[in-house]
């Protein structure tokens, strides 16, 4: 796309001024200049809300997380102007599982697929490029709060799908989307890398996974598809153990034995050493993945605080 010419999105200080109070209004300086490098750069409107800026963890500076979304519009619009892009004439398929239907997920879909059709630069034949986003991987689910008789909020232990949104009314759609959109930058990684349709960070509105988790998702489970890894996930569990490969419901288990007994160090290899693998449980068992990860921190949090005093 780059011999394409974006559209031109030059601001005025008053519409600068405007942006910076609404659709970018929890930007700081930085970060504000960056999304309108980014609009400007990819030709989309910040008015027409074609791209707008999302920051998560606003009050806590060590996790705060700048993202760049836009519409599903905006994604093919940038994706049309190479003049090698072309929607699929069919519909979106989507896989079922009657075990999977529940409060967190209505209609029991397992993942929706969405194919776009490209033609590689200067060349004539078309070919399809697929999208795969999975329900677990984005479906905004968190824990449930309610009051106790103290008049103290805590977690009941249930899980609750956020229908503040659209994922309740519309699921399909929702989903949809977020296979579309994997599927554009899929086709147009230049031009679409780091750019996200809104419905991709849904779930990071309501848990305490970052954006780069939440996507990283999508990439694990093309990595788990060519390994055929989609029954263990291969872990060191510490410097001096050899590789295994942990069943999936055994990893949670696994991990906080060994990490109890860490000083601050080992944590830090820990961390380190299995990042990649740990994403891969994200992937396949998001829930036991975020339960591990808050036991995690807090013992991470305990370590850290006594070195501090030592």
């Amino acid at each position: 796309m780059g011999a394409v010419a974006t559209l031109s999105t030059s601001f005025t200080g008053r519409q600068l001024d405007l942006i910076r109070r609404t659709v970018a209004a929890d930007c700081n300086p930085q970060e504000f200049d960056l999304f309108i490098a980014v609009a400007q750069r990819a030709g989309l409107d910040p008015f027409r809300r074609q791209i707008s800026a999302l920051v998560f963890n606003k009050n806590k500076p060590d996790k705060r997380r700048m993202s760049i979304i836009t519409g599903i519009d905006g994604l093919r619009s940038i994706a049309a102007r190479s003049l090698r892009y072309r929607p699929d004439e069919n519909e979106p398929d989507f896989s079922y599982d009657p075990d999977l239907k529940g409060p967190t997920n209505p209609l029991g879909i397992e993942r929706a697929m969405v194919k776009i059709n490209m033609r590689d630069e200067g060349g004539e034949t078309w070919r399809p490029v697929a999208g795969v986003a999975y329900w677990s991987e984005f479906a905004p689910i968190s824990d449930e709060w309610a009051e106790g008789q103290d008049g103290k909020r805590r977690p009941t232990g249930k899980q609750i799908l956020d229908t503040s949104g659209q994922w309740g009314r519309m699921p399909r759609v929702m989903l949809a989307k977020c296979a579309e959109a994997q599927a554009l930058r899929k086709a147009f990684p230049e031009d679409l890398s780091g750019l996200y349709e809104a419905s991709e960070l849904d779930q990071a509105r309501v848990t305490d996974l970052s954006p780069t988790e939440i996507i990283e998702g999508q990439l694990v489970e093309d990595r788990l598809e060519r390994v055929g890894g989609k029954g263990a996930i291969t872990l060191q569990l510490t410097p001096a153990s050899p590789l295994e490969n942990i069943a999936l419901g055994k990893i949670a288990d696994r991990v906080l034995e060994a990490y109890r007994d860490f000083d601050l160090t080992q944590a830090r290899w820990f961390d380190s050493a299995n990042r990649a693998p740990m994403q891969e449980f994200w992937a396949r068992s998001p829930a036991d993945a975020l339960d591990l990860k808050r036991e995690i921190e807090g013992l991470r949090a305990k370590l850290e605080n006594a070195e501090l005093q030592k």
